[in-house]
């Protein structure tokens, strides 16, 4: 899963391929972002956080919900669906096409 923020990327989990995200695994991967935060960007986490996720089944469930609010953390909706790319896309291919 891959995590940004204006100072660059958090590549706190990788999945083997095949590997199935669910609700159990998704919390898990939220709680090792948080300490992330925590260790490589100092004092974000007082700052708030603002997450854009998008609305797959991992993400929705009431315990995600309740971890995020115990968190403190914001959610940034957007569309179910869009024609135009996320802005996680251009965060991503926008590097990528300098290399």
């Amino acid at each position: 899963m891959f995590f940004f923020d204006q100072d660059g990327s958090l590549p706190i989990d990788v999945l083997q391929h095949g590997t199935t995200v669910n609700a159990q695994r998704y919390s898990q991967t939220l709680i090792t972002l948080r300490q992330a935060i925590k260790s490589e960007r100092p004092g974000k986490l007082t700052c708030g956080v603002i997450l854009l996720q998008d609305n797959a089944r991992p993400h929705t469930p009431n315990t995600i919900a309740a971890l995020l609010q115990n968190f403190k953390w914001e959610i940034l909706g957007h569309p179910p669906h869009s024609p135009y790319l996320s802005p996680c896309d251009y965060a991503i291919f926008g590097p990528l096409k300098r290399l």
